[in-house]
């Protein structure tokens, strides 16, 4: 294995980890209309990740920054043909961070409402699209003899993409369901379990239908293995999630993530940006790398920086790992 397949796994696994991590972040913002009834509610939600959702979000910052590093054309093209999509999900981010941050200024109720909303549309947007992204990055895209992007945005939002859009979509919808069972207690607890399973069906329908087309069009047998865990631990989260093992649930559902991000990864390789005009024209591994000397810098920094970044995190989790109810919200406070 040479350092470009290194660096293949190591980006795939910042990926992963971003997806597990503000995947459920996602699915707590998406829940606010559904499990909120009143204010109150609603901000035990929000505390639900309030100590870890900027933490959640830096993943996606460090596996950008990797993949330019790492493999500099791949990033060229699929930030410059994907641009309008990426600038979408960074506005929704934002829009969804200064929502977390000025939602307690003012007890107005419309003032409140109206950043409820940023939430929930800063978490459903991204969720949407990250799916589509992926999905057409795996599919491949027309790209010229120069690796240039010659699709528009419509060009992605194929059947393919967009199928992949709502797998993500209801996915990271279950996995925040879930988390929010395993973070709060009382009422709140038993109200997301309950939406959990609906939501679940749906989202095990969807990605059954991707991961077999997935199959059907990338075949390997690693993506088969993958693909084949990733529904069984969906469907085991949802029968633990249904008789309130709300602990083995969301451990499941993290492992759903990983094997079926993980699948898409292996269905994608040695290709990093497939070329739907000629195989030819196709970004891989070798040459979209950056050279030699660059990966064993970034190798050395990444065999000491990323354990460090897993300690801490985990951490942070023991920290704030008490549940969160209606009483854990003090009378008059923001």
């Amino acid at each position: 294995m040479q350092l470009h397949d290194i660096w293949f796994l190591i980006v795939g696994f910042l990926f992963i980890g971003y997806f597990v991590l503000d995947g459920f972040d996602f699915g707590v913002g998406m829940s606010l209309p559904f499990l909120g009834k009143d204010d109150i509610d609603r901000r035990v939600l929000i505390n639900t990740i309030g100590p870890v959702w900027d933490l959640n979000e830096t993943w996606v910052i460090v596996a950008g920054a990797s993949l330019f590093a790492s493999f500099p054309e791949w990033y060229a093209s699929l930030f410059s043909g994907f641009y309008l999509a990426l600038l979408v999900i960074l506005v929704a981010l934002i829009v969804r961070g200064v929502a977390f941050e000025y939602r307690g200024k003012s007890d107005n109720p419309k003032w409140r409402k109206s950043f409820d909303w940023m939430i929930v549309i800063g978490s459903a947007l991204p969720a949407l699209l990250w799916g589509v992204a992926f999905a057409n990055i795996v599919q491949g895209v027309p790209l010229n003899e120069a690796h240039v992007y010659t699709g528009t945005l419509l060009t992605l939002l194929n059947p393919y993409g967009l199928l992949g859009g709502l797998v993500t979509l209801t996915l990271f919808w279950t996995h925040g369901l879930v988390f929010i069972s395993l973070k709060t207690d009382g009422e709140m607890k038993e109200r997301a379990r309950q939406l959990a399973i609906k939501v679940g069906v749906v989202a095990t329908v969807l990605a059954a239908s991707f991961l077999v087309w997935t199959l059907v069009a990338h075949f390997s047998v690693l993506g088969f293995i993958l693909s084949a865990v990733a529904a069984l631990s969906l469907i085991s989260a949802m029968i633990a999630n249904y008789v309130a093992k709300e602990g083995i649930s969301f451990s499941l559902m993290v492992l759903t993530i990983i094997t079926a991000v993980g699948s898409l990864f292996a269905a994608l390789y040695p290709n990093v940006l497939p070329s739907t005009i000629d195989p030819a024209f196709s970004l891989t591994v070798e040459n979209a790398s950056s050279s030699q000397y660059t990966l064993t810098v970034m190798t050395w920094v990444a065999g000491i920086m990323i354990p460090f970044v897993l300690a801490y995190q985990t951490w942070t989790y023991w920290v704030f790992r008490k549940r969160i109810s209606r009483k854990s919200i003090p009378v008059g406070s923001h």
